[in-house]
């Protein structure tokens, strides 16, 4: 959605989508505006507890029938399994997602990592499409003023163009652009702490070759799941931000992760956004 500035200020029920690397500082900025009047629309909870929410469930279920305590008590429906997503906890999304390498080590084939980095594209896809009827509710039922949709990380990724023109009918396009200082922060965090990431299918097989080119290793079964993450962190980092300001510069706009930082509430926000549309 392309507005001047006085258009953006007066639009009475702002509707705003997020963009921008997970730790960027989205779910914190959202955390900062008002929650009796902008309804927090998160892409990664809706993927989780609702396109994705069996294949976790079933996930889990697999690794508790390796269990005899668990498998007996499965089988004889006398427990039953759920997972606790919340927009501060995606950890189960997260572990369904899994990391390649070493089935001895937790990792996953190269079929099955695919598979589910297929199922999340797909999710991911669908849970963007749900914006603009996720609008209409949050004002219609919940009488919300205003809309926020925290997109997850990879919505660069998805090279899907109807999403993206759905996405900017619907809402203002907001990227979040990280500072040198925070790109390298974020960098070293998922080298402390590597999580299950999603790729482009192609980045994932041209990364992977080079990585078993450079490490030696024969096949996939013998990587370290966390060995892969680490090295490919950096470089799929730099990949997604062309990607995040092209989206930007034909359907949004652009603000500095710095001045996100700064934001303390909702006047703040509002005029942020208005100089980014204003300097556009």
């Amino acid at each position: 959605m392309k507005l001047t500035a006085a258009e953006f200020l007066a639009w009475d029920s702002k509707s705003i989508t997020l963009l921008g690397m997970s730790g960027v500082g989205k779910t914190t900025l959202a955390n900062k505006l008002p929650k009796q009047t902008w309804f927090h629309y998160s892409g990664d909870y809706r993927i989780g507890t609702k396109y994705l929410e069996e294949p976790i469930l079933d996930n889990i279920k697999r690794q508790a029938m390796d269990v005899p305590f668990l498998r007996d008590l499965l089988r004889s429906d006398s427990i039953y399994i759920r997972s606790n997503i919340s927009v501060d906890n995606l950890a189960p999304v997260s572990t369904f997602l899994g990391k390649l390498g070493d089935p001895g080590l937790g990792g996953l084939s190269l079929e099955e990592f695919k598979r589910r980095q297929n199922l999340h594209h797909q999710a991911e896809i669908a849970a963007m499409r749900d914006v603009p009827q996720f609008i209409h509710k949050a004002r219609d039922i919940y009488g919300y003023s205003n809309f926020l949709n925290d997109a997850g990380g990879s919505v660069c990724e998805l090279d899907d163009p109807p999403t993206l023109e759905l996405l900017a009918e619907h809402t203002l396009i907001l990227y979040i652009k990280t500072t040198p200082e925070l790109e390298q922060t974020l960098i070293e965090r998922a080298a402390r702490d590597p999580k299950p990431l999603y790729y482009r299918e192609a980045f994932l097989d041209e990364q992977l070759a080079v990585y078993l080119a450079e490490k030696g290793y024969g096949g996939v079964d013998e990587i370290p799941p966390d060995d892969f993450v680490t090295w490919v962190f950096p470089k799929l980092f730099r990949s997604r931000l062309p990607r995040y300001q092209a989206i930007a510069d034909r359907y949004g706009y652009t603000v500095d992760a710095h001045d996100i930082a700064g934001v303390e509430g909702e006047a703040d926000f509002v005029a942020l956004i208005a100089r980014a549309v204003e300097t556009a």
